[in-house]
């Protein structure tokens, strides 16, 4: 049965902890001020920074709890009907029936483009797209080594550096399957990320060369071997720390090697509405015109939301996990 019109059905966190917290909550719904839109949610994306928001509201501006998880919306906007992707650059307001996003970064959805598809360019997209333009502005001609590159952002990543012009890609996963699935997005190798011996195989997939750009979502071990293997200018970005642990980093091998760290976060990015908007379209165009292929990973019902949160943490997903929002989707995993 349907909420009241002043009311929704949302994802709610009254306290900070593991996927227990999340649950299903009336809350008022939200209403659009100048310059805003209303969204009726069919489908909500999901990112691993929404676990770390729920466990201990990590890098996020601090806000008073109960929130809202989510940064991510696609639907119908309420006032014409007309399919769109929104962001919320707050973060949160996402796991809900309903979204206020700034007009500007409410965007149609192509023709053709699944709602799924639209949101994996959304965080994960500008996440990839800003991580190679504007941390390690691949050139033509360089190498490039992708982490994490059977996920979200990793699988895009092995996508936009090839229309950056990128020489090789090398795309670096845990497990055969995720690697057959890098290869088949462009990967010209694959290889697997332990730690141990990891720059000598990144090295010879280079044809036994050092690589131009790394870009790493893990951190801990296997940053500190893949800085080793940079060539003469090469860069690393940094944009996530799935492993949970942290790196120092010696300024004497970064002089000595000519070699660069850069550090990549989504959020001061999405400051700038208008070039957050025309990155958007520009994937989104990308996507419809069969030039950037999205991987669709588990869609859970918005109601089995704490299972996606588990599924991603234990690293069983690949590409983009959504949650479905429709009426049957809240009574899924709720007891």
């Amino acid at each position: 049965m349907k909420t009241p019109e002043a009311l929704m059905r949302a994802i709610v966190v009254q306290s900070l902890g593991g996927p227990e917290v999340l649950n299903v909550r009336e809350v008022p719904r939200p209403s659009p001020a100048a310059g805003e839109a209303l969204i009726e949610v069919h489908r909500a994306g999901v990112n691993y920074t929404d676990l770390g928001r729920r466990e201990r509201g990590w890098r996020f501006p601090r806000q008073p709890l109960p929130v809202i998880p989510g940064w991510e919306i696609a639907g119908r906007r309420v006032s014409d009907g007309v399919r769109v992707v929104g962001l919320l650059t707050t973060g949160t307001g996402g796991y809900a029936e309903y979204g206020v996003v700034p007009d500007k970064l409410t965007v149609p959805i192509p023709d053709g483009v699944e709602d799924a598809a639209a949101l994996a360019v959304l965080v994960q997209g500008l996440t990839a797209w800003h991580a190679l333009v504007s941390a390690a502005r691949v050139q033509a001609g360089e190498t490039v080594a992708v982490t994490a590159a059977a996920g979200g952002v990793g699988s895009l990543a092995i996508q936009i550096a090839r229309l950056q012009g990128a020489a090789r890609v090398i795309a670096v996963a845990s497990t055969e399957d995720k690697r057959r699935l890098t290869l088949g997005l462009g990967a010209d190798a694959a290889i697997d990320g332990t730690p141990e011996g990891f720059a000598d195989r990144l090295r010879e997939a280079n044809n036994g060369a050092s690589v131009d750009v790394v870009l790493d979502s893990v951190g801990g071990p296997i940053v500190d071997a893949a800085l080793t293997a940079l060539a003469h200018g090469g860069r690393l970005v940094a944009y996530g720390q799935a492993s949970g642990a942290s790196n120092i980093v010696s300024l004497d091998d970064l002089m000595d090697h000519s070699i660069g760290v850069f550090g990549y976060w989504a959020l001061p990015h999405m400051h700038d509405l208008d070039g957050t908007r025309r990155t958007i379209k520009q994937l989104l165009g990308h996507v419809a015109s069969g030039r950037l292929r999205t991987v669709q990973g588990p869609s859970f019902p918005i109601g089995d939301t704490a299972q996606a949160h588990t599924s991603i943490a234990t690293r069983a997903t690949v590409g983009k996990v959504t949650l479905v929002v429709d009426e049957a989707a809240w009574s899924a995993g709720q007891h």
